[in-house]
């Protein structure tokens, strides 16, 4: 299978991991020699409820039984993706009530910047230094990490960039900005949270300009922060929630959710606003109900900050300078990205699955499924800290 993976298979760096997996279940993955091994990745967060979750397996296979694809987007009423519509606008504050389905986060992303700018028929955006926010061609405009996206400019024009969390870059948001596109948790560049309010002195700017305020929740939502969405923890509501990831415990898909107002107007002037063919698929929208109701019907949102709480006592060393995050949204920072690439790979060989961020290289990923155990939480770290040994 490995000659055939990289004979045949778009790789997207030249070392990957290359484990050949046979099969995964709840906390666990395993190799085609039956290695074991604790994952603390969940599929870069989305694997929200671990690995082959009955509840949305059983959704899954129920929705294949009545019927798959029908009809492109939005022209026949289907029950899985009304429902989970539904559902996740009365888990949403006001105005928040009307949600588009899609295919994948940075194609949310995508549907978001078009809504924007038909809201206020303005072309800037304002996004953050070190945001990544997908890899098509308009989220790859907006990411503020010149380096991954020079070799593929022209982008989109009229985009300019302020820092996390320095309230005196919010004057670039003015009467010309359209939408400004925040993570609420900065992720590749290292698991930040809002410091100061930050969020609502954006949320005040964008109120007093007319621009309308996006928040990507791609990773942290649906309950990995301890709340359904990350935005929900620092008092703060926006325009746009775009969301991705978790949504559906592994299965591909994304969404935003705005007011009815907004959305509404993506139906005409022109027509078809935005369009997809296999956005709000029976069969993924029936994995994303199931995810949501298991997520909001269960005690797992406030488990993840017990959990959160865990990881904290367990992990420390002198090589550990701090975790970053929140929930089971974790970033162990080394003192360097040699050590944090040695913990890592020989974590990965002690049977660990850890992963990097994408631009801060000091920081160790810790997202694992929320229904990871805390003996399992216990083991992984202890076999951490046993490396950090082996490391000095």
């Amino acid at each position: 299978m490995l000659k055939d993976f990289f004979e045949y298979q778009a790789q997207t760096s030249p070392h990957p991991l290359a484990m050949e997996i046979s099969r995964a279940e709840g906390s666990y993955i395993y190799d085609t020699n039956n290695n074991a091994y604790l994952d603390f990745v969940a599929g870069v967060s989305a694997n929200t409820l671990g690995h082959q979750p009955k509840r949305v397996n059983d959704a899954i296979k129920a929705q294949l039984d009545k019927y798959s694809h029908v009809m492109v987007y939005g022209e026949y009423a289907q029950h899985p993706a009304t429902e989970f519509c539904k559902l996740l606008a009365a888990h949403m504050p006001a105005p928040l009530t009307k949600t588009y389905l899609v295919n994948s986060g940075t194609e949310a992303i995508e549907g978001a910047l078009k809504l924007a700018r038909r809201v206020t028929g303005r072309s800037q955006w304002i996004s953050c230094y070190n945001a990544y926010h997908g890899n098509t061609m308009g989220s790859m405009s907006v990411m503020g990490f010149e380096e991954r996206k020079q070799i593929f400019r022209p982008l989109i024009p009229d985009v300019d960039f302020i820092t996390f969390n320095n309230e005196a870059d919010l004057e670039k948001i003015t009467t010309k900005t359209a939408g400004v596109l925040l993570e609420t948790i900065q992720g590749g560049a290292g698991f930040i949270q809002p410091e100061n309010d930050f969020l609502k002195k954006v949320r005040q700017r964008c109120t007093e300009v007319g621009a309308v305020m996006i928040l990507d929740e791609i990773q942290p939502g649906f309950g990995r922060t301890g709340k359904l969405f990350g935005f929900q923890n620092y008092d703060v509501v926006p325009d746009v929630v775009v969301m991705g990831k978790g949504m559906a415990s592994g299965m591909p898909v994304g969404a935003f959710t705005a007011s009815a107002e907004m959305m509404d107007l993506l139906s005409h002037d022109p027509k078809l606003g935005h369009i997809t063919t296999f956005g709000g698929h029976p069969v993924i929208a029936a994995a994303s109900l199931a995810t949501l109701q298991e997520v909001t019907e269960t005690n797992l949102m406030q488990e993840a900050l017990e959990k959160e709480q865990l990881f904290r006592e367990l992990l420390v060393h002198p090589l550990i300078k701090e975790v970053r995050g929140k929930g089971l949204m974790l970033a162990a920072m080394t003192e360097s990205p040699e050590i944090t690439n040695q913990v890592i790979l020989e974590c990965h060989k002690r049977g660990v699955i850890l992963f990097w961020l994408l631009f801060e290289g000091k920081a160790i990923r810790i997202t694992p499924p929320l229904t990871i155990s805390k003996e399992e939480i216990r083991k992984g770290c202890g076999i951490i800290i046993e490396v950090l040994n082996s490391i000095g």
